[in-house]
């Protein structure tokens, strides 16, 4: 088929970026009875989805081959959603959009973009009279499809175009839709990025509890896919303990042998875990499960150090579990995997509140724990209790510390203990299990030992430390006889 300049005004709303991801989102918009405009830089891709999906039986498209027929074809206030590749890319389409649109349309970046762009993204289209969304999107392609959890950022004003068209595509839990407005300007991609950090974290120890049951029971990949079937039927209930018991129980179809044998034990990233730690480490924030995720994708993939470390002993002990501890040996590991995902969560929701303190957003933490439960990556079943805890105490200080988890991590610490232990003592790396006991141990302690840095740092800086007995700020001179203490303030 060949593109025709279309009627003006005769879509509903306008999707640019027909890759796989652009593709289905606009697919998802015209099943559910959107007139859909579609667009590419090159028009091969649009020509492809009209003539693969074009005749009619999942919606209307309507095809344009320039950004100016793009535009012209949407109804005012013009909706016009990008998903192409974050960075300049993502620039240049907006510059292209808001040459063509007028005061009060809204450009929506539904990509992966860093929420400080979006933050000066927003800006520029403002400034121009335009609203500009940066919304996440998770669940992948087949959730972009059937299905995504959406989180806008942008205007309330944007929202009120937007929002319905969003709220009616997304997942839905209970008639309940997994899409909220987020906050204000970089709101919604931050919460994304947020979202993708917790889904490092959920992936390595997820694959952390794989190990030490393969190393310690000697099973096949198969029978342990048995034991996560099982461990998804409760409290554990996700989307990713669900696709882990799929891909151990499959079988590579040349070799006959377990696809996950097969396969180079090596982490890929694309950036959003990073962000997430970079963020947090501006915003002072201990996000330790995530970071450490994040370090173990890189360190899989240092081939050079991995081989010049392999002659060396490390004094290790060979686990073998006896078959008749088999039962009580799979309850703490999962025990452990409970516990250390509730804190790999919690940090993550510590991030996400002090994102909105420092950047002036208001944002509903249980509505965001509510429109995770479908559609994205990290579903699970314990989202909803998260959801009815920052409910109940929208201020809430520590989510572990709040119930009903509070009392499941008490039953489950010991088993977290067990686990670690074993592992150190075996030498299998469990850094997300060992970094999610150390800083529950780190929050609950009494007393730290951060006391000490601070007298080491007033002693070569003269930083000052506080006291305990009395208020003010102090430095002691340490150089001086007798190292004489002086109030400062």
């Amino acid at each position: 088929m060949t593109i025709t300049s279309p009627e003006t005004a005769s879509a509903d709303i306008g999707v640019y970026g027909m890759g796989v991801m652009g593709s289905n989102l606009a697919r998802n918009l015209a099943r559910n009875g959107y007139r859909t405009a579609v667009t590419n830089r090159s028009p091969g891709r649009t020509l492809r989805l009209m003539d693969q999906h074009g005749d009619g039986s999942e919606g209307i498209f309507i095809p344009s081959e320039t950004t100016e027929d793009f535009v012209k074809s949407l109804e005012k206030p013009r909706v016009a959603i990008i998903m192409v590749q974050a960075g300049e890319a993502t620039d240049w389409v907006i510059e292209q959009l808001a040459d063509h649109m007028d005061e009060g349309d809204i450009i929506v970046d539904c990509g992966n973009s860093l929420f400080t762009d979006t933050i000066r993204r927003e800006k520029w289209v403002r400034e121009r009279g335009m609203h500009f969304v940066g919304a996440g999107v998770s669940g992948g392609e087949e959730g972009a499809l059937w299905g995504p959890s959406i989180m806008p950022g942008g205007t309330e004003e944007s929202y009120k175009r937007l929002g319905p068209m969003f709220e009616t595509i997304s997942a839905h839990v209970d008639g309940e839709p997994c899409c909220t407005h987020v906050g204000a300007d970089g709101a919604g991609h931050f919460v994304k990025m947020v979202h993708n950090g917790i889904e490092y974290a959920d992936m390595q120890v997820i694959a952390e509890a794989y190990d030490v049951l393969r190393r310690g029971m000697g099973a096949t990949p198969s029978e342990l896919a048995d034991i996560f079937d099982e461990w998804n039927a409760g409290e554990l209930n996700s989307y990713l303990i669900e696709i882990t018991a799929q891909v151990l129980r499959h079988k590579d179809a040349s070799t006959g042998e377990p696809l996950v044998d097969m396969i180079v034990d090596q982490a890929s990233q694309k950036g959003t875990g990073k962000w997430t730690v970079q963020t947090a480490l501006d915003l002072a924030v201990p996000v330790t499960a995530i970071a450490e995720a994040t370090f173990a994708r890189g360190a899989s993939s240092q081939t050079t150090q991995r081989e010049a470390a392999q002659h060396m002993e490390g004094h290790a002990q060979e686990l073998k579990v006896e078959q008749a501890d088999h039962d009580s040996f799979v309850e703490d590991v999962r025990r452990a995997l409970f516990a250390s995902k509730i804190i790999a969560y919690s940090q993550g929701f510590d991030e996400i509140a002090q994102g909105a303190h420092a950047y002036n957003w208001t944002i509903d933490k249980g509505s965001v724990a509510r429109i995770w439960r479908a559609g994205c990556i990290i579903r699970a079943t314990f989202l909803s209790d998260i959801g009815q805890a920052y409910d109940e105490d929208p201020d809430l200080p520590l989510l572990m510390a709040a119930e009903p988890f509070a009392s499941r991590i008490e039953e489950c610490i010991p088993s977290l203990r067990k686990i670690v232990a074993l592992a150190a003592t075996h030498g299998i790396p469990t850094p997300v299990f060992s970094s999610c006991l150390a800083y529950f141990d780190t929050v609950r302690a009494d007393r730290l030992p951060a006391a000490l840095i601070q007298g080491q740092r007033d002693f070569f800086g003269a930083h000052t430390y506080r006291r305990v007995d009395r208020e003010g700020t102090f430095h002691t001179r340490w150089a001086d006889e007798g190292k004489p203490e002086e109030q400062w303030d």
